[in-house]
């Protein structure tokens, strides 16, 4: 038997910290339509690690739309299949805005996200992946994507910070903050049956899980 779960789960977080890898072994659990956030699809995003004064606007805006028509097609799916999971909230997209804009740009990218008029539908469970800096950096490093190369731990301080902004503040839906620095629930199926078990028990609050690490003989970690 499939485990009950969020009708519309959010797996959100820092770059490095396992978003798409987890929402993708949600979606394969849950035998359920998954939804990206399609990084790799933004032709300005390279240019934006290199540069980022210069392709700050161009990179921000090609998300705004390509998330607006995420949200769209979201909302008009199939009725009879209602079932998602996202590695992407709707409201991150402000948040890179603010990071990476100036005053001007940002003034124009409200203005045109106030015309798209942008209704997302609201998750039942949003799932935050937290790690320090250090880690994701490393992660970063290790899975060697050519564009996040250029990535500074100055611009990646900031990207956590602003996270732990957003959500010590959000109250739209159901949260799990968890602490994924020690663990990792993409490759240890221990960690990710524990992990799984948790987010099947939520259905309203705030909650946050801070696990032990485990090998892959499912035995705690020295730590």
């Amino acid at each position: 038997m499939k485990p009950r779960h969020p009708d519309f789960i959010v797996v959100e977080g820092p770059i490095g910290v396992g978003k798409t890898s987890l929402a993708r072994r949600f979606a394969e659990s849950f035998g359920t339509e998954l939804l990206l956030e399609g990084a790799d699809e933004n032709p300005f995003l390279e240019r934006f690690y290199k540069n980022p004064k210069e392709a700050a606007l161009q990179t921000q805006l090609f998300f705004l739309f390509q998330r607006a028509r995420q949200m769209q097609m979201l909302r008009q799916g199939d009725i009879f299949r209602p079932v998602r999971v996202a590695d992407f909230l709707m409201e991150k997209d402000r948040l890179f805005a603010t990071l990476t804009l100036d005053d001007e740009e940002l003034r124009l990218y409200d203005e045109i996200y106030s015309h798209l008029t942008i209704d997302a539908p609201v998750p039942d469970l949003v799932i935050y992946l937290q790690a320090p800096v250090e880690t994701l950096a490393e992660r970063i490093r290790r899975r060697n994507i050519p564009h996040e190369q250029h990535m500074d731990t100055e611009y990646l301080q900031k990207v956590v910070d602003a996270y732990a902004s957003l959500f010590h503040y959000y109250s739209s839906a159901p949260l799990l903050i968890v602490n994924a620095a020690e663990i990792d629930p993409v490759n240890n199926e221990q960690d990710y049956r524990n992990l799984m078990d948790k987010v099947c028990t939520i259905t309203s609050g705030r909650h946050y899980y801070n696990p032990l690490p485990l090998n892959l003989q499912g035995e705690v970690r020295n730590t």
